[in-house]
């Protein structure tokens, strides 16, 4: 995978922490999720350094042979509907003002 691009996305106003997208040449996208600790030391400009240590840790360590992995099925995958809500609550205020509608006016005078 060839990295085009890479995106960081604050989580809770970048409070609690971002998640930094990497996307690949053939539309792959690894994402990884980053919290951040109680001094707020995670910012925008260093949490790409950070998750791309985070992933090379995980790639240079082994698991165990012949165990598998707990895997957590997404909301979307796993059909909750309840925490796909409250994902998107968290979404809508992490964008706010930006995900409220805009409203439409006119500056002309009709005579």
């Amino acid at each position: 995978m060839q990295v085009v691009g890479t995106q960081v996305m604050p989580v809770g106003g970048g409070k609690a922490g971002f998640v930094v997208e990497f996307v690949g040449d053939g539309g792959e996208v690894v994402s990884v999720q980053l919290k951040n600790d109680a001094e707020r030391s995670l910012n925008r400009q260093n949490a790409i350094q950070k998750a791309k240590e985070l992933l090379s840790q995980i790639a240079s360590s082994k698991s165990p042979e012949g165990e598998t992995m707990n895997v957590r099925l997404s909301a979307r995958a796993s059909h909750d509907r309840s925490t796909l809500e409250e994902q998107l609550d968290e979404g809508l205020e992490d964008t706010f003002p930006a995900s409220d509608p805009v409203s439409v006016t006119g500056t002309t005078i009709k005579h």
